[in-house]
């Protein structure tokens, strides 16, 4: 086309460059660049035209059009001939000059638009740029700006001109006296210097190679004359750096002696500047190339500056660092890079300035120096060579420093040591030893504020940086492995046998405490050193402990490492790395472990990864290690080593004063050690030790003591008791007690303490010495020591003596001749454990020594001589009072150890009862136990009811376990058992329920075993209690009570006849039981009883009855009424109408008493249905409601409720509220079904008659039914009754799951209701259907328009399955729903359609049968009134898509294109609804002719496209899915494998659609595939140019753009590009900022066309 179009659409875009939205602009733009990338020239021209022609547009979109030059030229600019550069030239240059202020972004455009020509034409550029350069005047700033930007964008092509650039602008230099033309000549001159810099570098690229420094010396140094000694001197601070920053590359550029003779005045100059700026950065990076300049001319001047330069590089390097700005960071960095200069060029004074200052003691000073020293180690190895030695002399003070910060940079000076072998000189182990210190240190309460040297704005804690620095240096650093370091005097000749720097130096910190926190880093470390060793051979690996007489011996390094394992998580980890290093140095410990070692230490590091801190048994892991030491002794089998390894391990016991846990471990290695050994020298003397030594202070050190005695008994049983003897008697003991004598209060305390060790010591002896060897040492050697403390008063004490005596007794009671062993002071024993027990505090349970004594007694029981029963009656007593009247223990952080505690009390007193109930397994010793047990389970208090059953139950399981009948005996107690226990199964106590139902069903279990039943039987009556167990647990009462009656039948149909009265008179004194919930659990299993065994009670009904209405009388509870009103059935069976009418005048709201006799009323079947159809034939005698209108004219009628029917629908529910209702309840089904369907539809929205309303706010009732009066909701809770009571409890169900009981009460939802009822009766109840539509046949001609509505949903939801047609209904409900196509009301018109619909689900085989009748009604459905929103034609869409699939294509053929004609005006619906329909019909009107698309259909599929594209942007979802299945359909009747397989691949259900990706693909196979087409869909498009809703509205012109952008020039007859630009045009205006932005877009693609 001709160039008209082009001009026109620049001209359209460059008028929509005033856009106020930043994104349109930018489209507006990019869309000038689009146009520019196929013909630039044009483009470019057009905008210079519009530029030229609008003198007075605004700059900032001046701006915006030279910034699309620019962008165009950045890669067009090679198409441009001479003239129109020139042109575009000289309009940049007008365009940045034309103001004399600066105008940053209008000029900054102008400036880009001339750098990017002169990319191109760099001599035509530079010609308008010197002619902007007028002799004698500043040049305009913007020019300086852009000489500036070429400089850097065409170095090789500006250079050249520089001479002729300098020369002009040099003369006019002292004439700038703004600062703002100052700094630009300063940006200039340093752009220059830093191009001319690049070019003297690049010489072998250059054009012209000759070009020298020479060339631009004289003029720079004349520059730098103005800029240094005038400029320099300015206030104005950014001046200054701008100064600042061109001295740096100039300085370069200088004549060698000009320079040499400046740096006297340069160097301070800059100097200076560091007290006048806060932002330091430039003048540090510029006097950086200043001293690389000076160091490149070889400068003397140099050493005269340099105490000045480093006084003042160093202030900076020591400045605080608040801030995390890059410019903050890139100073530091600059700085450090002048200190390399400076250490480069004199390296002696450098260190000389710096090493003093590390003595310095202010922080922010050692902390720099330290910096900088560890950057020129970095930097300057070279030159620090030989100055190694004085570094590390210097670090004297540092390394003393406390300071967290000082201490981070000293570890990272170590570390810089480390890689340039700093370590090896003498002085080099004291920087180890610091690492490791570090590594030692707490890991909380470290700064986190990082140091002002860090790297890292986070930096790392000391801890953490120096655990890595350890590792490092040990696996990275080669050297640390293989040379020696210094030691001592220096040595001429260093040999083999010289300590090496980390191997095996890094040992001898595994022992000592002070680094005890290092040992998980030290141990890795150790390992990889180790390793390495073994890799290099056997002999470097083996360490020379003469030769290394700091190193700990293999003992100590067992020792140590074995004891750290015990707590395998702390300190990170370190019990696996401490182990496998144990394995490694196998061959330096012994030589006879390393095959054990291999095998036994991976077993047991896999124990480790087995578990977490939380999970790992901490016993179990101890005595793993134990086991492992135990091995390794035997396999060492030397007594000297063996001794050697005890001796080490009681000297490291003091390393473990702060840590209770290991040291308790370590005890037991030492009396596994003691244990192994031979000499018995040896075992007393470390014994004598021990005692003497130990500090008794400490709880854990004194069970420590006693398990190391314990376990050396094992071996040494007479040893061990000999020396505690000694002890007792020794000097040692008695001076100790003597002394602590002085300190009156002090003292009792202290002795007490040390007794409690010695006790704790005879317990454990007892308890792990050989049982055959003990007996004979209890009473003479063990508890002579022990009985004389008993009169003790010192908590600690006490305890001590209840562990020990437990120990004891448990040692005696489990020894293979305790049966002959007669315990003389047994009964002193007992008692005085019982004292003990008597002594606690009821308030709480803080210790064991419950458990413990009870434990004592229960060892005791079986032991001679045998107790009388009255001692051990005093026994149970004081144990069960000790033990059930505990207080409950309030929640609290320790909640868990208090527990555990109880537990364990509670199953010590179980123990000790069943120990006893062992002594006498009769029902007479049974019931004994539980005698003393009853006044508990009566408790008032629920925690003593909840033990107290808890341990009855116990002893019942254990009885039963282990019951013996000789000979059949009745059970002469268990109604008494039973009467008291069975009440408690609804106690208020869930676990007290629990426990009830135990006990009983261990007493039926009893009665059955008395009755001769083998143990092994099983009862399936009594079973079932088990199975009833879930039942008490529910908080509903109506399920617990049902269980309590199932627990009364069980009991009732298994309990003797002889014990029948006893039982019923236990639980008739349960009645009166303070706790509700047992009286109510009695009154049930009396019923129960009285049903299930009242023929066996003849002679005995006067007694139970007496006592039956005295326990009525006294009751204050309502459960037990309810017990007396069984008269009310036997009047009713003789006259139930008049009942009935009686009853029916009772006011509403139904009172209690009321409810209760229409309830008995259904007790009977027979009875029950006539009541049913009396109270059906009342509830329709009388309309629904009466219509009154308010008393303001003009209101809706109220409806009201009339009280004959609200009353018979009130009765029926509480009638059929009971279950025995349910016979009647199915006779009368389909009459009560749909009369209260009825009832429900015509009760929705109906008020209560006003007095009713008042009583229901009043609560008028003296005992209101908790049953909802208003008269929807009523009607619709005895429907759901009708169902559950009839066996439809899964109609029920499923209504209550969907909320279809909500949606019938309310107007909204009640047709929705009506449809889920359908639905459930349809899949629940279907059998009854027949004869409940047989009822609903009668309503279709029902006066009340609601009814019919009511009725018409739901039959036709019965045709959405199967049901209909499986029972023979389908043609009777076709027949009902014709018959309603007429009906005046359109919601049972639009319902009919629904139901024709649903066959399409219900029995799609059906609907090709009955094809022609469904879509008949659904096309006439679609032309149903006048309303373009009617919702006949709505549901006529949604039941068309369902049912096209299913009929036959002939009958479709004729009504295809009526309905795709009928249905394309609903696509732009203003309702999203008909838009949804109606695109998904569509769609299913393709997928019905697939393959066999009639031409004049595909015209129809063609038509419908461009709309379905363009409303997959539609604002509603719903909408969008829609047109996705519909385009689906429509591809494979486009004949377009491609645009079908796009369609696949992008629009399927659930995938994300990018709808641009989308549109350009579809577009690209349109105009591939059908070229004739464009300008159909863009005259579509331009409909949807107006379209109301936005998203649609936008993707109309991108829709256009991408059909362009794929059309061929060969289309354009078919597009009106007049018409398309006037639209795009106007599109430009629109309120929407995206719709402006797609059609900025489309016009930039219209160029194609132009």
């Amino acid at each position: 086309m001709t160039e008209s179009y082009m001009k026109k659409l620049s001209s359209t875009l460059l008028d929509a460059i005033t856009d106020k939205d930043p994104l349109v602009q930018e489209q507006v733009c990019s869309a000038l660049c689009s146009l520019g990338e196929v013909r630039p020239v044009e483009m470019l021209c057009a905008c210079e035209e519009y530029l030229r022609q609008h003198d007075k547009l605004a700059h900032p979109y001046r701006a915006a059009v030279l910034r699309a030059m620019e962008r165009v030229l950045s890669s067009r600019a090679s198409e441009l001939d001479k003239d129109t550069a020139s042109t575009i030239i000289l309009l940049a240059s007008s365009e940045m000059t034309k103001m004399k202020d600066l105008v940053g972004d209008w000029q900054q455009a102008a400036s880009g638009v001339l750098v990017a020509v002169g990319r191109q034409f760099i001599g035509k550029v530079m010609e308008e740029l010197l002619h902007r350069l007028h002799p004698g005047a500043p040049p305009h700033c913007a020019v300086l700006h852009t000489l500036a930007s070429l400089s850097v964008a065409n170095a090789f092509g500006v250079v050249p001109f520089l001479p002729s650039v300098l020369s002009s602008l040099l003369p006019v230099l002292g004439m700038a006296k703004q600062d703002t033309v100052r700094m630009a000549f300063c940006s200039a001159l340093q752009r220059f210097s830093e191009g001319a810099l690049e070019y003297l570098a690049n010489l072998d690229r250059a054009p012209d190679p000759t070009v020298r420094k020479d060339a631009f010396a004289t003029d720079i140094f004349s520059a730098y004359d103005v800029l240094f000694h005038h400029w320099l001197q300015s206030r104005e601070a950014k001046l200054r750096l701008a100064v600042v920053e061109a001295l740096g590359p100039m300085s370069h550029l200088l004549p060698s002696e000009r320079l040499e003779e400046q740096l006297p005045k340069l160097l301070p100059g800059i100097l200076a500047l560091y007290k006048k700026h806060a932002e330091t950065f430039y003048v540090s990076k510029s006097l950086g190339q200043i001293l690389e300049a000076a160091v490149s001319v070889g400068s003397r001047t140099l050493d005269s500056q340099l105490d000045a330069l480093l006084a003042a590089l160093h202030s900076q390097i020591c400045v605080p660092v608040e801030s995390s700005s890059p410019l903050v960071m890139s100073n530091q960095k600059e700085v450090l890079r002048c200190f390399t200069v400076l250490a480069c060029n004199s390296p002696g004074r450098l260190l000389a300035f710096l090493l003093p200052r590390l003595d310095a003691s202010n922080e922010r000073t050692r902390v720099g120096t330290l910096q900088v020293v560890r950057h020129v180690i970095n930097s300057a190895a070279a030159q620090m060579e030989d100055k190694k030695p004085f570094i590390l002399s210097s670090m004297r003070l540092p390394l003393l420093d406390t300071n967290s910060k000082v201490k981070r940079a000293v570890v990272q000076v170590i570390s810089a040591m480390a890689h340039h072998g700093y370590l090896e000189q003498p002085g080099g182990e004291a920087m180890i030893e610091y690492i490791v210190q570090q590594c030692a240190l707490p890991p909380e309460g470290e700064p986190e504020k990082p140091g002002p040297g860090s790297e890292d704005p986070k930096a790392d804690s000391v801890r953490a940086i120096s655990v890595r620095t350890l590792y490092l240096v040990s696996s990275t650093v080669d050297r640390m492995n293989h040379v020696s370091l210094w030691q001592g005097p220096v040595c001429m000749e260093p040999g083999p046998l010289l300590p090496q720097v980390l191997w095996p130096y890094l040992l001898q910190f595994l022992t000592p405490v002070r680094f005890t926190g290092a040992l998980t880093p030290l141990c890795r470390s150790l390992l990889h050193l180790a390793q390495k060793r073994q890799e290099d051979g056997a002999d470097t690996f083996l360490i020379q402990y003469d030769a290394h007489a700091s190193l700990p011996s293999p003992y100590a390094v067992t020792a140590r490492l074995l004891v750290v394992s015990s707590s395998p998580y702390l300190g990170d980890g370190r019990g696996v790395v401490a182990l496998r290093l144990l394995s490694v140095l196998h061959p330096n410990i012994h030589p006879l472990l390393g095959q054990h070692w291999e095998t036994t230490v991976p077993l047991l590091l896999g124990y480790l990864d087995e578990h977490t801190e939380e999970t790992l048994p901490q016993e179990e892991w101890e005595e793993r290690l134990l086991m492992f030491l135990r091995d390794t002794l035997a396999i060492v089998s030397d007594s000297a080593w063996i001794c050697q390894l005890s001796l080490e391990l009681c000297r490291q016991l003091p390393c473990y004063d702060g840590a209770p846990q290991e040291k308790n471990f370590l005890y037991k290695c030492i009396g596994t050690t003691l244990g192994a050994a031979s000499s018995k020298e040896v075992v007393r003397k470390h014994l004598q030790e021990l005692l003497e030594t130990a500090r008794y202070q400490e709880e854990a050190e004194r069970e420590g003591l006693a398990c190391c005695f314990g376990i050396c008994a094992i071996s040494h049983l007479e040893d061990t008791l000999a020396q505690l003897e000694d002890f007792v008697k020794s000097e040692v003991f008695r001076k100790s007690i003597g002394i602590l004598n002085i300190f009156k209060d002090r003292s009792e305390n202290e002795v007490e303490k040390v007794k409690s060790a010695l006790i704790l010591c005879y317990g454990h002896v007892a308890a792990r010495a050989p049982r055959e060897l003990v007996l004979a040492k209890v009473e003479s050697d063990i508890l002579r020591n022990i009985f004389q403390h008993f009169s003790t008063k010192d908590p600690a004490l006490k305890l001590c003596l209840v562990q020990s005596m437990c120990m004891i007794s448990r040692a005696i009671c489990s020894s293979t001749q305790a049966g002959s062993f007669h315990f003389s002071r047994k009964a002193e024993l007992v008692a005085q454990m019982m004292e003990f027990i008597r002594a606690e505090p009821l308030d709480s349970l803080r210790t064991p020594i419950r458990k413990k004594a009870m434990l004592t007694c229960t060892y005791l029981v079986s032991v001679e001589p045998a107790l009388d029963k009255q001692a051990w009656a005093d026994v149970i007593r004081g144990c069960l009072h000790s033990v059930m009247a505990l207080l409950p223990e309030p929640k609290g952080e320790d909640g868990g150890c208090q527990e555990s505690l109880y537990l364990d009390t509670l199953h010590a007193l179980e123990d000790l009862l069943t120990s006893l109930l062992q002594q006498n397994m009769t029902p007479q010793g049974l019931q004994i136990m539980i005698e003393h047990l009853s006044p508990w389970i009566k408790s008032p208090r629920g925690h003593e009811r909840a033990r107290s059953l808890g341990v009855s139950a116990h002893l019942l399981r254990y009885f039963l376990e282990h019951l013996r009948v000789s000979a059949l005996v009745p059970f002469h107690n268990l109604g008494l058992l039973v009467g008291l226990l069975s009440p408690r199964c609804a106690d208020l106590w869930p676990a007290t329920r629990q426990e009830a139902m135990d006990c009983i069903h261990s007493l039926l279990c009893l009665q059955l075993g008395y009755e001769g039943f083998s143990r092994d039987y099983r009862d399936d009556v009594v079973e079932r209690l088990l199975s009833l167990k879930d039942g008490l647990v529910h908080p509903d009462p109506a399920i617990l009570f049902h269980t309590c009656h199932s627990v009364g039948q069980i009991i009732a149909r298994r309990l003797p006849p002889d014990q029948l009265i006893s039982l019923l008179l236990t639980m008739f004194e349960g009645l009166g039981d303070p706790d509700q919930n047992c009286s109510r659990a009695a009154t049930v299993m009396i019923n129960c009883l009285l049903q299930e065994r009242g023929g066996a009670l003849q002679e005995k009904v006067p007694e139970i009855v007496s006592v039956l209405r005295s326990k009525l009388q006294e009751a204050q509870g309502e459960h037990v009424l309810p017990a007396a009103q069984h008269s009310v059935y036997l009047l009713a069976t003789q006259h139930c109408a008049a009942v009935v009418s009686s009853l029916l005048g009772s006011p509403l709201p139904l009172d209690s008493h009321t409810c209760m006799l229409w309830r008995a009323l259904a007790a009977e079947p027979r009875l029950a249905a006539q009541v049913l159809g009396l109270l059906l034939e009342m509830m329709s005698r009388d309309v629904p409601f009466k219509e009154s209108r308010a008393f303001l004219l003009g209101r809706t009628p109220d409806r009201v409720a009339t009280l004959l029917p609200l009353s018979a629908t009130c009765a029926l529910s509480e009638v059929m509220s009971t279950p025995a209702v349910g016979p009647a309840v199915l006779e009368l089904y389909p009459q009560l079904f749909v009369a209260l369907l009825l009832r429900v539809s015509c009760t929705v929205g109906v008020q209560l008659p006003r007095n009713l309303q008042a009583q229901e706010r009043r609560g008028a009732s003296p005992a209101p039914a908790t049953r909802n009066l208003e008269p929807c909701s009523s009607a619709v809770d005895t429907l759901r009754t009708v169902l559950l009571r009839s066996g439809s409890e899964d109609v029920a169900q499923c209504m209550d799951q969907e909320g279809g009981w909500e949606l019938l009460r309310t107007s909204a939802g009640h047709e929705e209701g009506a449809t889920r009822l359908a639905r459930a009766m349809a899949e629940h109840a279907g059998p009854r259907l027949p004869l409940v539509l047989k009822a609903l046949a009668c309503t279709q001609s029902s006066a009340y328009e609601i009814q019919r509505v009511t009725t018409t949903a739901f039959l036709a939801e019965l045709l959405n399955s199967n049901v209909a047609n499986d029972l023979m209904l389908l043609d009777s409900l076709l027949e009902s729903l014709a018959a309603r196509q007429k009906d005046t009301c359109a919601s049972v018109r639009r319902l009919v359609l629904r139901g024709l619909a649903n066959l399409a689900s219900g029995s799609p085989d059906k609907v090709r049968a009955h094809g022609p009748q469904l879509l008949t009604a659904m096309i006439g459905g679609l032309d149903d009134g006048d309303n373009p929103h009617s919702p006949v034609a709505l549901e006529a869409m949604v039941g068309l898509a369902r049912l096209l699939h299913l009929m036959e294509a002939w009958d479709l053929r004729s009504g295809l294109l009526h309905m795709a004609i009928r249905i394309r005006p609903f696509f732009d619906s203003e309702k999203m609804e008909f838009r949804t329909a109606s695109i998904r019909l569509f769609g299913h009107l393709n997928k019905v002719c697939h393959g066999d698309c009639e031409d004049v259909f595909l015209d129809q599929v063609m038509g419908g496209l461009a709309p379905l594209l363009l409303h997959l942007q539609d604002p509603q979802a719903a909408v969008a899915s829609a047109c996705r299945f519909a385009l689906l359909m429509c591809g494979p009747n486009l004949a377009c494998e491609e645009l079908s397989a796009a369609f696949q691949k992008h629009l399927q259900e659930g995938r994300a659609l990018h709808f641009g990706e989308f549109l350009n693909t579809t577009c690209r196979h349109l105009m591939h595939h059908f070229p004739d087409l464009l300008g159909r869909l863009l005259s579509t498009c331009l409909f949807y140019f107006k379209s109301s809703w936005e998203d649609v509205r936008a993707a109309a012109p991108l829709f256009t753009g991408f059909l362009v952008l794929h059309a061929e020039p060969r289309q354009q007859p078919q597009v009106d590009l007049d018409q398309l630009i006037s639209a795009l045009q106007i599109l430009l205006k629109d309120p929407a900022p995206e719709v402006r932005t797609r059609a900025a877009e489309a016009l930039g693609r219209l160029v194609k066309l132009a």
